[in-house]
C-alpha cells in the first residue's frame, strides 16, 4: 500500500510499472518518497515562515498546507518531465530547467527551517538592533524637544543670575554701611551718625527689591519648571508609544536579515541538504541507466505517435489526390461548347445591366 502510494508519487505510469520488475517498482517508489517527504519539509518550513508573519496557528497552517501540496505538485511534475533518451547530453538539455526550477524550490525551503534552528542566535542578533534602535530614537526623539529644554533652562539660569546680582549688590550695601558704623571705611567716624543712615536706608531698598525680586523671579521659575515637566513628559510619552514598533521588530524580513549576519557556512550547508533532496529525483533519472520501464514507456509513446504520424501523412495524400481530381475535372468541363455558350450569355446579359446602371447614373449626373 505505501509503496503503490510513493509510485503514484513519483508521477510514473503505474499501469506500465505494474508489468515491470520489482527492481523498477523499488526505483519509483524511491524517487516518490523523495518528492513526498520534500512536499513534507516545505509544508513545515512555511508554515513555521508564515506563523513569523500571522502569529496565528491555524492560519499558519492552511496556507503552509497549500504551499506543500504545490511543492509537491511541482516536484511530481518536475520529475514525470524527464524521460530518458538515447544521448545523454540530450537529457541534461532536457533537465537544466527542471534543475533551476529544483533550486529555486530548495531556496524557499530551506530558509524557514534556517530560521528556526538558529532561532536563539537569531533573537540574539536581534535583540541587539533593538537596543541599538531604542536608544536611536530616543535620541532622535530628544532633538525635537532639546532645544526647547535648553531655552527653559537658559531662562532659568537668567533669572536666578538677576537675584544672585542683586544678592551681591545687597551684600556690597550691607559691607558699606557696617564699616560706616565701625570706622574702617567712608568717614572713618566710629558710630551711627547721618552718613551712616543714609547707606543703612539704601542697603534696606536695596534688600527690599531683593526680596521682591525673589518672589517674583520664584514665580517665573515655578512655571518654567512646570513646562520643563509637561516636555520631559511629553519626551516619555513619545518614547513609550514608539517602543512598541520596535519591540516588534522580529518579523520574517527582520530574521532574515539576521540571520544574513551570522556565519554563512552552517546555512550553507543546510542548503546543500536541502538541494540535495530536491534535486535527487533528478540525478536519479539521469544517472540511472534505460530501465525496464523506459523501454516500455518509449515503446507505448512511439507507437502512438507512429500511428499519429501515419494519419497526417494520409490526410495528407487524400487532400493531393483530391487536388489532382479537381483539377482534371475543371479542365475537362472547360472544354465542353455547352457550358461556354451558357456562361457567354450570362456574361453578356451582365454586361449589358451595367451598362444600362452607367447610362442612368451619368443622365443623373448631367
Amino acid at each position: 500500500m505505501l509503496k503503490q502510494f510513493f509510485i503514484i508519487c513519483s508521477g510514473s505510469d503505474t499501469d506500465i510499472l505494474k508489468s515491470s520488475s520489482i527492481g523498477e517498482q523499488n526505483k519509483y517508489a524511491g524517487i516518490g518518497a523523495t518528492v513526498f517527504f520534500t512536499a513534507v519539509m516545505a509544508f513545515i518550513a512555511s508554515s513555521y515562515a508564515l506563523y513569523t508573519v500571522f502569529d496565528n496557528l491555524y492560519t499558519s497552517i492552511g496556507f503552509g498546507l497549500i504551499w506543500g501540496v504545490l511543492i509537491f505538485n511541482l516536484d511530481r511534475f518536475i520529475v514525470s518531465t524527464i524521460k530518458k533518451r538515447n544521448s545523454f547530453l540530450d537529457e541534461c538539455i532536457q533537465a537544466t530547467p527542471r534543475l533551476i526550477l529544483a533550486v529555486i524550490i530548495a531556496v524557499v525551503i530551506s530558509k524557514p527551517l534556517e530560521l528556526k534552528i538558529f532561532e536563539k542566535e537569531i533573537n540574539q542578533v536581534l535583540l541587539e538592533e533593538k537596543n541599538a534602535m531604542t536608544l536611536q530614537n530616543q535620541d532622535e526623539i530628544a532633538l525635537q524637544f532639546t532645544p526647547k529644554e535648553a531655552q527653559l533652562k537658559q531662562n532659568i539660569a537668567t533669572l536666578q543670575t538677576e537675584i544672585e546680582t542683586k544678592e551681591a549688590e545687597v551684600n556690597a550695601l550691607y559691607n558699606t554701611y557696617i564699616s560706616e558704623a565701625e570706622g574702617t571705611a567712608g568717614t572713618k567716624l566710629l558710630g551711627k551718625g547721618p552718613v551712616y543712615q543714609e547707606k543703612r536706608d539704601k542697603h534696606d531698598t536695596a534688600f527690599a527689591e531683593l526680596q521682591e525680586l525673589k518672589a517674583t523671579n520664584k514665580e517665573k521659575i515655578a512655571i518654567i519648571e512646570a513646562s520643563l515637566l509637561n516636555l520631559k513628559t511629553d519626551y516619555d510619552t513619545q518614547v513609550a508609544t514608539t517602543q512598541p514598533i520596535i519591540d516588534g521588530f522580529d518579523g520574517l524580513m527582520a530574521r532574515v536579515n539576521a540571520l544574513g549576519k551570522l556565519p554563512w557556512l552552517p546555512s550553507f550547508f543546510i542548503f546543500l541538504l536541502f538541494l540535495a533532496i530536491e534535486t535527487s529525483p533528478i540525478f536519479a533519472k539521469l544517472l540511472s541507466s534505460k530501465g525496464e520501464y523506459d523501454f516500455k514507456l518509449e515503446d507505448q509513446e512511439t507507437a502512438i505517435k507512429t500511428v499519429v504520424e501515419q494519419r497526417v501523412t494520409e490526410r495528407q495524400l487524400a487532400l493531393k489526390t483530391d487536388f489532382k481530381i479537381n483539377d482534371r475535372v475543371y479542365t475537362d468541363l472547360s472544354e465542353e461548347d455547352e457550358l461556354y455558350q451558357s456562361k457567354r450569355e450570362k456574361a453578356r446579359a451582365l454586361m449589358q445591366l451595367q451598362a444600362d446602371a452607367f447610362y442612368k447614373q451619368q443622365q443623373k449626373a448631367l
